[in-house]
């Protein structure tokens, strides 16, 4: 059986140019034995660019 978790991102103005909010949240969960399995867009604008994700994290029970 797997756990899931799912941790908001707000990506904001600079999101992929600068941001590193991302990796940090991979590696720290990754520290505590949870796999990053992808990410799912939240919230976009009526352009399609993302404004908040979903990264999501799994881990074996």
């Amino acid at each position: 059986m797997k756990k899931y978790e799912f941790i908001t991102v707000h990506t904001g103005k600079f999101f992929g140019a600068k941001s590193e909010e991302h990796r940090e949240i991979i590696a720290e969960y990754a520290q505590k034995g949870y796999r990053y399995v992808g990410f799912i867009p939240t919230n976009m604008t009526d352009y399609g660019k993302i404004k908040e994700m979903d990264l999501v994290f799994e881990i074996d029970l």
